[in-house]
């Protein structure tokens, strides 16, 4: 049985619903209390295995770079003043795994990014993930969807329940469930808003795929609003083998978007080590209606 060791993570877009925050600061660099989105998306593939991760950029993406990096002017400084701690947890970053920078190349779209990575991930399964997208829980949604494709050699979609409103936002996807929380997908529609839409099962926290993906992704032609969709490269997959949905055990935090960012803030703050305890009390003082 193939190990999985690599994943894509795309984040070559503009993040215009930041903007203009997003104009020089990469929307997958904007902090959850004092970690940036995109390494709660790294620390998660490491946990699952992933020792490769190839990160697809666009030229205003440098900061992501810099931050898997090592910064030997601050390592000097904190360790000069004795800040042990911090010193240990910044050097632990760029060891996570071992990073790739590609700049994307061709259409617009997320099929293009996964497609841009097709030599380095060869002829083996990989996962992709978005750089702003997460889900906390245990085992985390990317061991979650792993298991799934280890039992049955099939590429695998990561799934939650999402409202009727939001079917406009996301990829859905329908199909029997064939065990606990796993469907077999024989439906996928990109973006199909409330009227369209045939389940309430978004597709949200990335996919493990497998080679064959590409040869379809070479051949797309580009789909909804003229981008080209990794949902629309799956959809023409599952015309030749099965994809599975796991439906995560898990909290969501959609933070690509203002109000899903805030709340992944205020969620997460509030279980924070160093200061739950204060800002719960701030809350508490602010007396919300």
């Amino acid at each position: 049985m193939t190990k999985i060791t690599k994943a894509v993570i795309p984040v070559a877009g503009f993040g215009t619903r930041f903007l203009p925050a997003s104009k020089s600061q990469p929307k997958e660099m904007l902090p959850i209390v004092d970690k940036p989105t995109i390494q709660f998306i790294v620390e998660a593939l490491v946990e699952a295995g992933i020792t490769q991760i190839i990160i697809v950029t666009s030229g205003n993406k440098r900061a992501v770079e810099d931050h898997f990096d090592r910064s030997p002017e601050l390592e000097k400084w904190l360790e000069k003043a004795k800040k042990t701690d911090l010193l240990k947890e910044l050097r632990a970053i760029p060891r996570l795994a071992n990073f790739i920078y590609i700049r994307q190349k061709g259409p617009v779209g997320n099929g293009t990014p996964v497609l841009n990575a097709k030599s380095l991930i060869g002829n083996e399964p990989f996962i992709v993930c978005y750089g702003d997208e997460f889900y906390t829980g245990k085992p985390n949604w990317i061991k979650q969807m792993i298991s799934v494709y280890q039992k049955y050699q099939d590429p695998v979609v990561a799934l939650v329940k999402v409202t009727k409103e939001d079917t406009k936002r996301y990829g859905i996807f329908s199909g029997p469930e064939v065990e606990r929380n796993i469907y077999q997908i024989n439906s996928i529609m990109e973006k199909p808003g409330p009227q369209k839409a045939k389940s309430n099962l978004g597709g949200i926290g990335g996919y493990v795929l497998t080679p064959d993906i590409f040869n379809i992704l070479e051949k797309l032609k580009p789909g909804k609003g003229g981008e080209v969709w990794l949902a629309d490269a799956v959809k023409q997959l599952n015309r030749i083998r099965p994809i599975y949905g796991r439906l995560i055990e898990g909290k969501l935090y959609d933070a690509g978007t203002i109000l899903g960012w805030l709340k992944a803030n205020i969620e997460l703050g509030l279980s924070h080590p160093k200061i739950h305890n204060e800002f719960k009390q701030y809350l508490k003082k602010l007396k919300i209606q």
